[in-house]
């Protein structure tokens, strides 16, 4: 049998109506002999809300005590779930970050993950359960909780499926993969069926909430397949993975107001597209203060605020024009 690791972003249960539509998915991979583990973030914005009554209280908060109520989140999500999946007649159990032996380093609030004992998940596993365990936390040396930082969840499954040498991970949230730009400012953004490692590290550094940076990492570094889908439909996602493409652009991002990237393999030896976006900014008369290439980014820092027609204009330019 297959382990497979499916990780569920808060938008993704934010209400026990989509918490059903989670548990349908998860049941329909378990039904087809797959072991399964479950990562689940706090439901909807959660955490925001959180960090909001913590500073309500104190202008200056003790960071072992943020990151005790920070965890609670996703105890709440992990129950949940654990609650639904049981009524529905299947064995699952939900553990916290220390209980499925996430063991992480002292920081607060932005924890790095120093080992996994796996020996009770495997338990579980072997006991036919569905295992749910809460992202975003661990325990650190002195038996504290400790939180990962923003995206931490997306950290927890594939740190969880490199440990466990789990055939996929699975990534789901409210968007049904990666596209060549945010499709919120550009129309004619196009979904990636695949990516490298290294081009989705670019895409996620620049900005773009996909992935947590150094799940990436993770997954690269023990050759963990990551596929991001939808939650809500059963389109196509995007994997990422070590492929070895051709050189071409992938994505094109902006970043904040004033930073527009443009991310692919060997893009530092591409000096068609190098050129084009140099056209693009001198055609446009726009006012430059930086430009970098490096060896799958080239990024363009500048002076004034960065519309978005801006961005939909170099994306024509870049990946549309023929």
């Amino acid at each position: 049998m297959d382990t497979i690791v499916l990780k569920f972003g808060g938008s993704s249960i934010a209400d026990n109506e989509k918490l059903q539509l989670v548990a349908n998915r998860i049941t329909k991979l378990y039904n087809k002999g797959n072991k399964i583990v479950v990562i689940l973030s706090a439901q909807g914005k959660t955490t925001d809300k959180l960090i909001e009554e913590a500073k309500e209280l104190s202008p200056t908060i003790n960071n072992r005590e943020l990151d005790s109520l920070l965890s609670s989140g996703e105890q709440v999500s992990i129950s949940k779930l654990g609650i639904l999946l049981n009524s529905m007649g299947y064995q699952a159990i939900s553990l916290n970050g220390w209980q499925a032996g996430i063991y992480t380093d002292n920081n607060n609030q932005n924890a790095i993950i120093k080992r996994i004992d796996t020996t009770r998940i495997i338990q579980e596993l072997n006991n036919d359960k569905i295992v749910i365990i809460a992202g975003f936390q661990g325990i650190n040396e002195n038996m504290d909780i400790t939180t990962l930082g923003r995206g931490g969840s997306d950290t927890t499954a594939i740190a969880i499926a490199a440990a466990l040498k789990a055939k996929n991970c699975y990534i789901f949230s409210d968007v049904d993969g990666v596209y060549t730009s945010d499709p919120n400012r550009v129309a004619e953004a196009k979904k990636l069926a695949a990516l490298s490692y290294e081009e989705m590290m670019e895409i996620s550094s620049e900005g773009a909430k996909v992935l947590h940076n150094r799940s990436v990492e993770i997954g690269e570094k023990f050759k963990i397949p990551i596929i991001t889908k939808s939650t809500f439909n059963n389109k196509a996602g995007t994997i990422i993975s070590d492929i070895i493409e051709e050189n071409t652009v992938k994505s094109i991002i902006k970043k904040d107001v004033s930073r527009i990237s443009i991310v692919g393999n060997g893009i530092i030896r591409n000096f068609s597209i190098i050129q084009k976006v140099l056209h693009f900014i001198e055609n446009n008369k726009l006012d430059m203060l930086n430009f970098e290439v490096s060896e799958s980014k080239i990024s363009v820092t500048f002076k004034d605020i960065i519309p978005d027609i801006v961005l939909s204009n170099i994306h024509e330019k870049i990946l549309n024009e023929k």
